[in-house]
């Protein structure tokens, strides 16, 4: 167990509380309608757990990334899709966190604290993935307004967040150069969604395409300054990898704790299962990988909370191992089930379907081990 302050400590109990009390009993449910789970929204807001990351001077906790990290991971334990609306939003609101003007957070952080508002990210678009440089939305400057234009896809907690932090080009000449950071509010004209994504796994979560058509917005809604977008989405994806790998081991503890206790009940050759040598073996294995995984994602965000810079690497190792690891002990718990493992009336296989996203958004894994191989060449190039 990482080091926690008696405060961490008192978050952490209450989110697993909700896990357990209240997420447990309805995520086969959801997994199944794939609706979006706004009466477990309604106990996160009712516990004030919003607020864990956003600064006092705006009505949260005051806590950072580590607080994040802790209720992401614990409501992940439980699903792996709920607590994206949980995780999301801290990922949304990072854009203003860090980037935002005084006006910009006093209109929003309180509502965002509060979970009076849902926040989303929206970089991605359908031919800018892992290419974030590849974006074609314009925001086009009109006296005191900027007008927006394009779509984004796949975007995490669509159609239900109240508040968007969208990239868009504002000097498409430029390139990524040319990228700006806005706020858009739901309910703006010319701001609409397109369909509600069918997915493999986390299905409780909303994923929508974002339209903007003449979409007229104010100036003011600029983060930051023009041409700051991709250093303001790159910033915050530095700070907001541990979040994705917070869920991940979430899952992955999730996963463990499920075939830890279902070997002990399961009783083949007249004993239970756990006796069994070589399952004790994989189940040690698989404790291994969740508790180094978990010591290195809240180092990180230790750092990050400190306020270290280049952390770019270290966020990137963290969401690459974290994931990684989700996929394995998602699947070596589907294992231990056997048959009983691939059937739907059973947890894991749904863990096992949402780990898989873990290593594909937020930058895929490959992606990853890139930004880390750059980093290292970089630091070896300064010890010349």
């Amino acid at each position: 167990m990482p080091f926690f302050t008696e405060e961490q400590e008192m978050i952490r109990e209450l989110a697993r509380r909700i896990a357990v009390e209240k997420i447990v009993p309805v995520r086969e449910h959801y997994d199944h309608c794939g609706e979006f789970p706004w009466e477990i929204v309604e106990e996160i807001r009712n516990a004030d757990l919003f607020g864990v990351f956003i600064p006092e001077e705006f009505g949260g906790f005051g806590g950072g990334i580590t607080e994040m990290a802790i209720v992401t991971e614990e409501l992940s334990t439980a699903c792996g899709g709920i607590s994206l609306s949980f995780a999301a939003t801290g990922l949304g609101a990072m854009p203003i966190l860090l980037f935002g003007s005084q006006a910009q957070k006093e209109k929003y952080l309180p509502i965002i604290a509060s979970g009076e508002a849902l926040t989303a990210f929206a970089l991605t678009e359908p031919n800018a993935g892992s290419d974030a440089g590849g974006i074609r939305t314009t925001a086009r400057r009109d006296g005191d307004s900027y007008i927006l234009d394009g779509t984004k896809q796949w975007i995490t907690n669509g159609g239900e967040a109240k508040i968007y932090t969208v990239i868009a080009l504002t000097d498409p000449s430029k390139g990524a150069r040319g990228a700006s950071a806005f706020i858009v509010e739901d309910g703006t004209e010319g701001f609409s969604y397109g369909k509600k994504e069918d997915k493999m796994g986390i299905r409780a979560s909303a994923t929508r395409e974002l339209i903007f058509q003449n979409c007229r917005i104010p100036a003011e809604n600029l983060i930051a300054r023009e041409g700051m977008g991709f250093l303001v989405a790159m910033g915050t994806l530095d700070k907001s990898r541990p979040g994705v790998a917070s869920q991940a081991i979430g899952i992955a503890r999730g996963a463990l704790e499920a075939a830890i206790d279902y070997a002990r009940q399961r009783e083949q050759f007249g004993r239970p299962v756990i006796a069994n040598q070589g399952l004790q073996w994989m189940l040690a294995d698989m404790a291994t990988k969740v508790e180094t995984a978990r010591a290195f994602i809240y180092d990180v965000a230790a750092k990050i909370d400190k306020g270290e810079k280049d952390i770019s690497k270290l966020s990137a190792m963290a969401k690459l191992y974290a994931s990684d690891v989700a996929m394995s002990v998602t699947t070596d718990a589907v294992q231990i089930f056997g048959g009983y493992g691939y059937m739907r009336e059973y947890p894991v296989e749904k863990m096992m379907r949402d780990a898989k996203i873990t290593q594909i958004y937020e930058g895929t894994n490959q992606i990853q081990r890139d930004v880390i191989g750059k980093s290292l060449i970089k630091e070896a190039a300064k010890k010349r």
